[in-house]
C-alpha cells in the first residue's frame, strides 16, 4: 500500500522560473567550499616554505615534509573515507572532515616545532582527503539530474580557484600577519562550510534494522600502504630516480598484488574489483590520471621555458603561468553546462580533442612566437581540460548506486592525484633528458625540452583518447 506523497515545503518547491531551488544553492555554496579548501591548503603552504624554514630553524629538505605529509594523506586515505562515508553516512562524514580539517589549520598555525608542525598538516590532509572524496558523491543527492554537469563544473572551478588563490593570498597574509595565518585563514571559511553542510545537506538515510556494514580493514591498510610508497616513489629525490625511488616502487607494485589477493577473498571489500569491468568507470579512472599526468607537464615545464627558454623576468614569468589557473577558474561552470546540454560523452571526448591539439601544438611551438605563441596553446589545453573533467566527472558518477558514490568518487580523485605526481616525476625526468643541465642549459636546449615533453604528452592524450573510444563502444555493444 501506497502512501500519498506529501508536498514540498515552500523553500524546496521548484518553479519553472526558478529551477534551482534555495536547499539546492544552499548544498551547492558547502560542497564548493568543501571543494576550495583542500586546494587552497595544497597551493598556500608552498609559498610559506621558506619562512617556516627560518621560523622552525630547520633546513629546505626537511621542510618540505609540509606539503608532502599533505598529499601522502590525501592519496593515501582518500577511497578509504569514501567507503567510510558510503557505510557511515556522508553527511555526518563530511560534517567531521570539515571540522577536522578547521582543527588540523588551528595546530598547524599553534605548531612550536617543524615536526609537530607536519603532523598536523598530515592531520590535516586526512580531513581534506573526507571533502574530496565527499563531494561529488553528494551532487547524485543534492542536485537535480539535469544539472549535474554544471555541479560538478562548478566544483572545478572552485579547485581550480583555491589554486590559484594560494599563492597570491599566501604571500599577503605572510607579509602582514606571518606564516601561520596561512593556516588559520582556513578556519572561518571552514566553519562557513560546515554551517552550510549542516543546514542544506541530505541527511543520511539508513533503515531503523538495516544491519552494521563490515569495513574491510586488510584492505585498506594495504591500499593505504601502497598508495604512500607510490607517491613518494614519485616525488622524493625528484629529477634524481635513485635505489630508493626503485625501492618505493617496488613495494607499491608488491603491495597493488597483495591488495588485488586480499579484495578477491574479503567478503566486504573496500573496492569491488567487478566494479572495473563497467567500460565507462575503467576508461574515466584511466583517461583521469592520463590527463592529469599531461597537465602537470605545464606546471613542471612553463617555468624553465618562459624564464630561460624565452628569457623573461621571474614577474612576468609569472603572470603568464597564472593564465592556466584563471582559464581553469572561468571556464568550468561553462563546462558543466555544456556537458549538460550535449551530453558527457560528446563533451568528453571534445575535451580530449582539444587537449590533443594543445599538446601537439606545444611540441611544435616556434620560440619567434612568444608569449602569444605559448598562451595560446595553453588557454586551449586548459578550457579543454576543464571540458574534459566536468564530463568524466558526470559520466562516471552517473549511474553509480548511492552506497557506491563515496568510494567511486575517492577513486576518480585519487585517480587525478596520481596522475598529477606521476607528471612531476615523469614529465620532468622527460624534460631534464631532452634539456640536459638545466642550471646551465642554453635557451634552445630549454627550447627542445619544452618540445620534447609535449610530444609525450601528446602520445599520452591519443592514448587517453584511444581508450575513451574503446570505453565508450564497449558500453554501447553492453
Amino acid at each position: 500500500m501506497h502512501s500519498a506523497s506529501k508536498p514540498l515545503p515552500p523553500s524546496q518547491q521548484t518553479t519553472e522560473t526558478d529551477s534551482v531551488t534555495t536547499p539546492v544553492r544552499g548544498a551547492l555554496a558547502s560542497l564548493s567550499l568543501a571543494m576550495l579548501l583542500p586546494a587552497l591548503g595544497t597551493s598556500i603552504a608552498n609559498v610559506g616554505l621558506p619562512d617556516m624554514a627560518r621560523a622552525l630553524q630547520a633546513p629546505f629538505q626537511d621542510v618540505q615534509w609540509i606539503v608532502l605529509a599533505y598529499l601522502l594523506a590525501i592519496t593515501a586515505l582518500i577511497v578509504s573515507v569514501g567507503r567510510l562515508g558510503d557505510m557511515l553516512g556522508r553527511r555526518r562524514l563530511l560534517l567531521a572532515g570539515i571540522a577536522l580539517f578547521a582543527v588540523a589549520s588551528i595546530l598547524c598555525a599553534l605548531a612550536p616545532s617543524l615536526w609537530l608542525l607536519v603532523a598536523a598538516r598530515a592531520l590535516q590532509g586526512l580531513g581534506a582527503s573526507v571533502m574530496m572524496a565527499l563531494t561529488m558523491a553528494f551532487v547524485g543527492s543534492s542536485v537535480p539530474k539535469a544539472q549535474t554537469g554544471s555541479a560538478m563544473g562548478l566544483l572545478g572551478t572552485m579547485s581550480a580557484v583555491g589554486t590559484t588563490l594560494g599563492p597570491a593570498l599566501g604571500g599577503l597574509l605572510i607579509a602582514h600577519f606571518g606564516w601561520q595565518a596561512i593556516f588559520l585563514v582556513n578556519v572561518p571559511l571552514a566553519a562557513v562550510a560546515l554551517l552550510l553542510a549542516w543546514r542544506y545537506l541530505p541527511a543520511d538515510q539508513r533503515g531503523a534494522h538495516a544491519k552494521r556494514p563490515v569495513f574491510d580493514h586488510r584492505g585498506t591498510v594495504l591500499l593505504a600502504l601502497t598508495l604512500a610508497a607510490y607517491a613518494l616513489a614519485m616525488t622524493l629525490c625528484r629529477g634524481h630516480f635513485g635505489m630508493r625511488n626503485v625501492a618505493l616502487l617496488l613495494a607499491a607494485c608488491v603491495g597493488g598484488a597483495l591488495f588485488v589477493y586480499v579484495e578477491l577473498k574479503a567478503p566486504a571489500p573496500l573496492i569491488r574489483l567487478a566494479m572495473l569491468r563497467a567500460p565507462v568507470l575503467s576508461a574515466g579512472l584511466a583517461t583521469s590520471m592520463l590527463v592529469s599526468t599531461v597537465m602537470m607537464s605545464t606546471l613542471v615545464v612553463g617555468p624553465f621555458y618562459l624564464a630561460r627558454g624565452l628569457g623573461l623576468s621571474t614577474a612576468v614569468t609569472g603572470m603568464v603561468l597564472a593564465a592556466g589557473p584563471l582559464v581553469a577558474a572561468f571556464c568550468g561552470v561553462p563546462s558543466g553546462w555544456l556537458v549538460d546540454r550535449y551530453g558527457a560523452q560528446r563533451m568528453g571526448g571534445a575535451g580530449l580533442c582539444g587537449a590533443a591539439g594543445a599538446c601537439l601544438a606545444l611540441a611544435l611551438l616556434p620560440a619567434s612566437l612568444g608569449i602569444p605563441g605559448y598562451v595560446a596553446p595553453i588557454t586551449l589545453l586548459t578550457a579543454s581540460y576543464a571540458l574534459f573533467q566536468a564530463a568524466n566527472n558526470t559520466a562516471v558518477m552517473g549511474d553509480i548506486a548511492a552506497d557506491q558514490r563515496g568510494v567511486i568518487s575517492g577513486m576518480l580523485n585519487l585517480s587525478r592525484n596520481l596522475g598529477l605526481v606521476t607528471g612531476a616525476s615523469v614529465m620532468g625526468a622527460v624534460f631534464v633528458a631532452s634539456a640536459g643541465d638545466i642550471s646551465g642549459a642554453q635557451p634552445a636546449a630549454m627550447i627542445g625540452g619544452m618540445h620534447a615533453t609535449f610530444a609525450v604528452a601528446s602520445a599520452l592524450i591519443l592514448a587517453a583518447l584511444a581508450i575513451f573510444a574503446l570505453g565508450r563502444a564497449l558500453s554501447k555493444a553492453g
